[in-house]
């Protein structure tokens, strides 16, 4: 999976199969774009992988915890 160059996924970007927040975008090869919550992410990247030529995964500022001052 790779992070570079590619635009940080938002609160606006949502799951193409449930709603929820994006935090998995997947660029095709066909040129379209598919975005997944981190559950279908995981749940889809073994056929993501056949058929995305970048996956941008975000899922793991879901445990990031904030700094404490």
């Amino acid at each position: 999976m790779s992070a570079a160059l590619a635009t940080p996924l938002t609160s606006a970007d949502r799951c193409d199969r449930c709603g929820a927040q994006a935090y998995v975008r997947a660029r095709l090869s066909s040129g379209g774009e598919l975005l997944f919550c981190a559950h279908h992410g995981r749940e889809h990247l073994p056929k993501l992988q056949d058929l995305a030529v970048d996956i941008h995964d975000e899922t793991s500022r879901l445990t990031q915890t904030a700094g404490t001052d």
